[in-house]
C-alpha cells in the first residue's frame, strides 16, 4: 500500500493550490472575503513569487465611522463593507480582480460583499444569478424579522436585537441605515475624486504657467544683445 504525502496547508484544510495556480498563471489580483462571528475582512491581494501583496484591506469595523449601527456580519455589513473595499480599491487603480474562496463555501455573505465590490467598480466576473436580491442587500428581510418579533414576541425581539438596540438602533429602521451608511461612503469617494480633479487642474495651471515663462526668456536675451550692438 503506497502512502502519498499532502502539504501541511492541504492537511490543515487552508489551501486550495489548484485555484491558487490558476490565479498565479493567470497573474490576476485577486479579492479573499473572511467572515467571522462578528466582523468581516474583505483583502485585494496582488499574487507574487515572495508572496500575497496587499492593495486593499477593510475591516467591518471601519463603517462605524460612517455611522453604522447594525450588526456587522450581516448581510448588509458584508454587501457595506465590499463597497468600502472598492471605492479604496478603485482610489489605488485597482479596477479589475477575480474571487478567490479558497476551500471555503461561496455563501450568500461572500456574494453580497462582491456586489459591494461591483458597485464601486471593480470589475469581477461573477454570475448575477448567484448575487442576493436587492430586499436582503438593504436589510428589508431584517427589518420585517424584527417588526414580527415586536409584534409577537417582545422578549425574543429584545434578546436577538439587543446589541445593536444597546447602540440606539432600531432593528425596524434598518434599510435606512444601510442607505445613509451607503451615501456616506459614496460621499467621501466623491469627494477623494473632486480633490484629485482640482489638483490635477492646479498641476496643469502651474505647468502652462511655468512653460510660457520659459518661451518669455529668449525673446529677453535677445531684445539685450540687439542693444548692446546697436551700443557699437
Amino acid at each position: 500500500m503506497s502512502y502519498t504525502p499532502l502539504l501541511r496547508r492541504i492537511r490543515e484544510d487552508k489551501t486550495n493550490y489548484r485555484k491558487r495556480k490558476a490565479i498565479l498563471i493567470g497573474r490576476y489580483n485577486f479579492t479573499v472575503v473572511r467572515v467571522s462571528n462578528q466582523n468581516v475582512q474583505i483583502q485585494v491581494l496582488k499574487p507574487s513569487k515572495k508572496g500575497d501583496e496587499v492593495l486593499v484591506s477593510v475591516h467591518s469595523r471601519e463603517l462605524i465611522k460612517h455611522g453604522w449601527k447594525g450588526s456587522r456580519k450581516s448581510i448588509p455589513a458584508c454587501y457595506l463593507t465590499g463597497l468600502l473595499a472598492g471605492t479604496k480599491a478603485i482610489a489605488n487603480n485597482v479596477n479589475k480582480c477575480v474571487l478567490y474562496t479558497g476551500n471555503r463555501i461561496y455563501s450568500t455573505k461572500i456574494a453580497a460583499s462582491v456586489k459591494g465590490l461591483l458597485d464601486a467598480g471593480v470589475i469581477i466576473p461573477i454570475g448575477e444569478d448567484t448575487i442576493p436580491p436587492e430586499n436582503r442587500l438593504n436589510g428589508n428581510h431584517i427589518a420585517d424579522y424584527a417588526k414580527y418579533l415586536k409584534e409577537n414576541d417582545n422578549q425574543l425581539y429584545t434578546t436577538r436585537f439587543s446589541a445593536i438596540i444597546k447602540e440606539g438602533f432600531t432593528p425596524e429602521n434598518y434599510n435606512e441605515n444601510v442607505e445613509r451608511t451607503k451615501s456616506s461612503i459614496l460621499g467621501k469617494l466623491l469627494a477623494k475624486e473632486e480633490a484629485k480633479e482640482e489638483a490635477k487642474e492646479v498641476k496643469a495651471v502651474t505647468k502652462t504657467k511655468r512653460e510660457s515663462k520659459g518661451s518669455k526668456q529668449p525673446k529677453v536675451k535677445e531684445s539685450k544683445k540687439n542693444k548692446e550692438g546697436g551700443k557699437s
